[in-house]
């Protein structure tokens, strides 16, 4: 389970791998409080083989810091598994899931 950071152009790429839940917590948040709140944030899920109600809870958190309902927050990369979890949570209705 590791979390990595990484800029591609203006987007602040954060990288999953393994299972996300609640033990990533506070690596996760470091990995996006280091960014500027408005920057454009994309997670790259290729390597997430699990998300669970904890890791839903942080997405929404970083929504709030990354601000809201004007957040620009892609997930993408997700295996069937993880997108199948986030459109039941009705995710796709506050991030563009790919």
């Amino acid at each position: 389970m590791t979390i990595s950071n990484s800029t591609d152009g203006d987007k602040q790429v954060i990288s999953i791998e393994g299972r996300f839940d609640f033990s990533l917590q506070g690596d996760f948040r470091k990995a996006y409080e280091k960014s500027v709140p408005s920057s454009h944030f994309v997670l790259d899920f290729t390597a997430a083989e699990y998300i669970d109600s904890s890791a839903l809870g942080m997405l929404l958190l970083m929504r709030d810091y990354a601000g809201g309902d004007s957040a620009k927050i892609d997930i993408a990369h997700c295996r069937s598994e993880v997108k199948s979890i986030l459109e039941i949570s009705n995710f796709h209705k506050l991030f563009k899931i790919s």
